[in-house]
């Protein structure tokens, strides 16, 4: 991709400018040893998301979209987000200097022009992705706590972290020319970023990841262009991927309490399927998250013995679910939409269902 391969309005350049404009006066209110411990971005995380999630809500979207489906709103704002991350690094990447990133990321005294031209660069597109990923996460109406550390290092986590198996799994790469491939690979490698860790380490990744855009002569602009629109573009893929998932699974949840008549054992049926393997993946864990919220709020049910529980007693459940009257059939779909939330129905959980199915039968014979 070259410098010109992008098309762009003068409205977007402008808007691009703005920005960039604003980010300058940011970057030069920081001290240089914010920028070698990486405290730049957790100052930058204040700056964008205080402001941006006090205006930006699922109302807002609905205002600006009326009628239109996530989906369609999501592909449109990835769209948009990757050529803004493009027009800006063509913008930027000519006051780029590999010289001047390694001493910035070693142990700046002071934040030479072409430094500060390079941290616009990053703020930007850290502040870009990271925010795609927060209006991806409102439009399919994943509930975000930016002011719980577990929400926000997911928010974090998805907007920065694609691993190349991840990526290569979602099929994102098959949208990047190959001849960018090897280098989006290389710009995320070793990108994991563990939820504990603090926001300054995250902040040095985002620097150091960087070199790669400025170390390369005569290449610096067209790769930096290239760069930011498809490391935006697969970011923002992941996260549609991520909190679509999310959404898929607490439509399900919603689903599965709305319909049944036995609240209180659709939450033994639930846990007795996830653990049928002995293991609980992330999607079980959040369908049983969201159906325990929702049978306390649909049903005013809240289940003290099964908070309790380590290793399940699968006697104990049968004995519960043989106390139940009436129609069951809605504890066999709990059953069966459970074993499928994370993929194929193993063997260990069609055991269970059959079991279930058997049992009931009897049990209205």
């Amino acid at each position: 991709m070259n410098a010109n391969a992008i098309e762009s309005t003068d409205d977007e350049r402008e808007e691009v400018d703005r920005d960039r404009e604003e980010l300058r006066g940011f970057i030069k209110s920081l001290d240089p040893s914010d920028i070698a411990s990486g405290n730049w971005f957790t100052k930058l995380l204040g700056h964008a998301l205080d402001a941006y999630t006090a205006k930006v809500d699922a109302a807002w979207f609905k205002a600006k979209y009326p009628g239109v489906p996530a989906d369609a709103i999501v592909d449109q704002r990835i769209k948009i987000a990757a050529r803004y991350a493009a027009i800006e690094g063509g913008l930027s990447a000519s006051a780029y200097s590999a010289a001047a990133m390694t001493s910035l990321v070693a142990a700046p005294v002071m934040i030479p022009a072409a430094a500060v031209t390079l941290l616009v660069d990053v703020a930007y597109t850290a502040r870009l992705q990271m925010l795609l990923a927060y209006d991806i996460a409102v439009l399919y109406r994943v509930p975000l706590n930016l002011d719980d550390p577990d929400d926000l290092f997911k928010l974090l986590r998805v907007a920065f972290t694609i691993k190349t198996t991840q990526a290569a799994s979602e099929g994102l790469l098959k949208a990047v020319p190959a001849i960018v491939k090897p280098m989006v690979r290389a710009f995320y490698k070793g990108a994991t970023i563990e939820a504990g860790k603090a926001l300054p380490v995250i902040g040095k990744y985002l620097l150091q990841r960087n070199v790669i855009k400025v170390g390369i002569p005569l290449v610096g602009v067209p790769l930096s262009v290239g760069i930011n629109f498809y490391t935006t573009l697969l970011a923002g893929r992941h996260a549609r991927a991520v909190f679509r998932n999310d959404a898929r699974v607490t439509e399900v949840a919603d689903r599965l309490s709305t319909r049944t008549e036995h609240p209180q054992s659709l939450l033994w049926v639930a846990w007795m399927l996830i653990m049928a393997d002995g293991k609980v993946t992330d999607d079980e864990a959040l369908l049983m998250k969201q159906l325990t919220k929702l049978a306390n709020e649909k049903h005013g049910v809240t289940e003290d013995d099964l908070e309790r529980v380590i290793d399940i007693d699968m006697d104990e459940i049968w004995q519960r679910l043989g106390d139940e009257n009436g129609d069951l059939a809605d504890l066999i779909d709990v059953a069966q939409k459970t074993a499928e939330i994370d993929g194929d129905v193993n063997k260990f959980e069609s055991a269970v269902i059959t079991e279930l199915r058997n049992r009931f039968a009897e049990s209205t014979a």
